[in-house]
């Protein structure tokens, strides 16, 4: 376990996550087909030629989920109750094959449960392109933390 108890945030901090991911042709088709997301402009090479992009875009949600991914470690692993809600969800530009993303965490807000025993993390995550470093995702995650055992 990795992870951190609710009394390790701190507001304000931010969490530059260590794991990297390059996301591969084969990434975001499984993805796809596990989704049931058909959207030609993820999968069909000569229609997102045609597109805006040139070529396809990796889906926003396999992004999205991702960048959750990378950042469980640093956060909470084996810590954590349940995920509470994503929201706030931007993709302000598009991410390819072959990109590697980074990700880290801020954390926005904190707040005990009124039963004393859990606490409420906000955390405003941030997914960048390796290289550029151009944002490619944002959203706020709200997690339910365990508290340190006594």
């Amino acid at each position: 376990m990795t992870g951190r108890y609710y009394e390790a945030f701190t507001e304000g901090e931010t969490i530059h996550h260590e794991k990297r991911r390059t996301i591969s042709e084969s990434d975001n088709q499984r993805f796809c087909d596990l989704t049931m997301n058909q959207q030609p402009l993820h999968l069909d090479a000569a229609f997102a030629a045609d597109s805006e992009f040139g070529e396809r875009v990796v889906n926003g949600l396999y992004t999205l989920s991702l960048a959750v991914g990378l950042t469980i470690p640093e956060t909470t692993d084996g810590t954590i109750v349940a995920n509470l809600s994503y929201d706030n969800v931007d993709h302000p530009a598009p991410v390819f094959h072959g990109d590697t993303l980074r990700a880290q965490s801020t954390v926005t807000e904190k707040r005990e449960t009124s039963d004393g025993d859990r606490g409420v993390v906000t955390m405003r995550v941030e997914v960048f392109r390796v290289g550029d470093e151009e944002l490619v995702c944002s959203f706020d995650r709200t997690v339910l933390s365990l508290m340190r055992p006594e």
